[in-house]
């Protein structure tokens, strides 16, 4: 592809409360890190643009609330989405038990397709010493769901470009194979077309 071509791909993050989603999505977005903690009421959009394989990509990357107060609001957020950042701290077991609930949100609201739906694990917090979930345990769960994962710290700036790049580059993936099959499934001539009698 073109770099004058843009790919506008949408790019949710997801997890329970607390675990950094906005601290990751501004590392990503803005290089920087806040140590005030607010909690996203519902959800809020940063985008970026990067080139990846010779094509422009704009993401629109939505970070979403981690209460369950705003769980049934934030799932509406998911249709249309071309990838999925699945967070969860390190530090706070409840978090990494919740990704299965959180995965299967997004797959419930996600219309499946004939490639698979794009997701990475992002492990956050890992400058913090009281670790709760071992490294062994989260890579277990992603590689049994084939799954990306990357350990990352939002503070210190560890792992988070490859974790969001690796997310866009699979997106990307996806929609060409997308735009391909549509194509190729638009311009197929059938033999029934050719048997058709003349009417005059």
């Amino acid at each position: 592809m073109n770099p004058r071509k843009k790919v506008d791909l949408k790019l949710i993050i997801i997890g329970a409360l607390g675990v950094g989603k906005t601290s990751l999505l501004h590392q990503y977005v803005h290089k920087t890190f806040y140590e005030d903690y607010q909690t996203t009421l519902g959800a809020s959009i940063l985008s970026k643009i990067i080139i990846l394989d010779d094509t422009t990509l704009k993401l629109q990357i939505w970070d979403t609330g981690g209460q369950e107060r705003f769980r049934s609001m934030v799932s509406t957020f998911y249709k249309g989405s071309d990838g999925c950042i699945l967070a969860f701290d390190v530090t706070d077991l409840e978090s990494f038990e919740a990704l299965d609930t959180w995965r299967g949100d997004v797959l419930a609201k996600t219309i499946p397709m004939e490639q698979s739906y794009p997701m990475v694990v992002l492990g956050n917090k890992i400058d913090l010493a009281d670790r709760q979930v071992p490294r062994e345990v989260a890579q277990g769960w992603c590689k049994e769901k084939d799954i990306p994962y990357f350990e990352v710290s939002a503070k210190n700036d560890i792992n988070v470009v490859q974790a969001f790049e690796m997310l866009a580059s699979r997106a990307l993936s996806r929609y060409r194979s997308i735009i391909e099959n549509y194509l190729t499934d638009s311009i197929k001539l059938s033999p029934e077309d050719q048997n058709r009698s003349k009417c005059c």
